[in-house]
């Protein structure tokens, strides 16, 4: 990416050519400067021909021969390199105009997640950029084809809208990279899990950044990133450098739905260490569906076991006199028992809707 007042040329010959005309100047030819420098021959050809670059050593050589300071030779290689270097990124950038169409532009935009451009070609290498890729097939690479499995073990080459995830979950790294954490500890983790719930069960407003100070301190992080059209994704678990990361989206804007994925998430970070990637709601070929049901039971472990669950329904008829007092009694919220025995058809939409609360962050 060029600065604003840089001048690029609109051609630029190959430093072989001024070779070529001192040659002629001074009617000597390639066997003779050849003989002079202690250079093959065929290698000052293919320099004159522009097949070949003049190195260091060479233009030393040549500076004792023609009289023409080696910076010369070196400055003008330079530069020739670095335009065909430039012709050749605008090349690259032109492929990649169609991979960019491809991704909700305007409303990553729209989310500042990317600048604003005129052109498809600058919009290209805003995405690029985003992404930390040098073109599309770098991306293809990296999100398709499993290159670095180290950092990213799963493929969204079958995933349906996996342009769009793939800049969700980008974000996401992006706003990890922000937060400072300490080292990763699990037994801290597991200790800070009682306190977290008990944000759950009041639900203050301040909740969404009172649980990340709690994690932080734990070494795990937790992003808040809206959802992208066509990415209908919960949430995801992985570890960047050793750290845990948590990337939530609140699709629902529901905190009964909200509380449980956070809770999923840490039971894959608990029970299922480093080696994964997890994506809730999508399904792509290396989901372990064993491992989605272990997360599940943790998360309703935390939220209102099964246990309590059993007690609140041994009291039906259920008013919402009762889920307020069973919800203090279980430390949790009532939302989460209104959503639970809602998803079990045990009661009616009406019942406890109050308690079911948009999430604002």
């Amino acid at each position: 990416m060029t600065t604003r007042n840089e001048y690029i040329p609109q051609s630029y010959s190959h430093p072989g050519e001024t070779l070529a005309e001192k040659l002629d100047e001074l009617g000597m030819g390639t066997k003779e400067f050849s003989i002079r420098t202690g250079k093959p021959e065929k290698t000052i050809i293919a320099v004159m021909k522009g097949e070949s670059s003049i190195t260091p050593d060479m233009a030393v050589q040549f500076e004792n021969v023609l009289r023409i300071p080696a910076n010369f030779w070196l400055n003008y290689q330079k530069a020739f390199d670095e335009y065909n270097a430039r012709v050749r990124r605008q090349e690259i950038i032109q492929e990649s105009t169609n991979w960019a169409k491809r991704f909700p532009v305007s409303t990553l935009v729209q989310k500042n997640w990317i600048e604003k451009k005129k052109s498809i070609e600058e919009q290209t290498i805003q995405l690029l950029n985003f992404f930390s890729v040098s073109d599309a097939r770098a991306w293809e690479n990296y999100y398709l084809n499993q290159q670095l499995k180290v950092a990213f073990r799963i493929s969204l080459a079958h995933i349906k809208e996996s342009y769009s995830i793939s800049a969700w979950l980008r974000k996401g790294e992006i706003q990890a990279a922000e937060l400072n954490s300490v080292e990763y500890s699990e037994k801290k983790f597991k200790e800070s899990l009682p306190e977290l719930k008990s944000i759950m069960a009041k639900h203050p407003e301040n909740f969404f950044y009172k649980m990340q100070d709690i994690c932080l301190k734990s070494g795990v992080k937790i992003v808040y990133t809206p959802c992208l059209p066509k990415a209908p994704i919960n949430g995801a678990t992985r570890w960047l450098n050793d750290s845990p990361l948590i990337q939530l989206s609140a699709r629902y804007q529901r905190n009964d739905i909200f509380w449980f994925t956070f809770f999923h998430e840490a039971g894959h970070i608990l029970l299922h260490g480093k080696k994964d990637i997890f994506l809730e709601d999508i399904e792509y070929s290396d989901k372990d569906l064993q491992k989605e049901m272990e997360a599940d039971n943790f998360a309703v472990k935390w939220t209102l076991s099964e246990e309590q669950e059993k007690e609140i329904i041994a009291s039906f008829p259920l008013n919402e006199k009762k889920i307020v007092a069973f919800a203090k009694q279980f430390n949790t919220h009532p939302a989460m028992i209104v959503g639970r025995l809602r998803r079990k058809k045990l009661i009616n939409f009406i019942l406890g809707k109050k308690f079911i609360q948009a999430i604002s962050l």
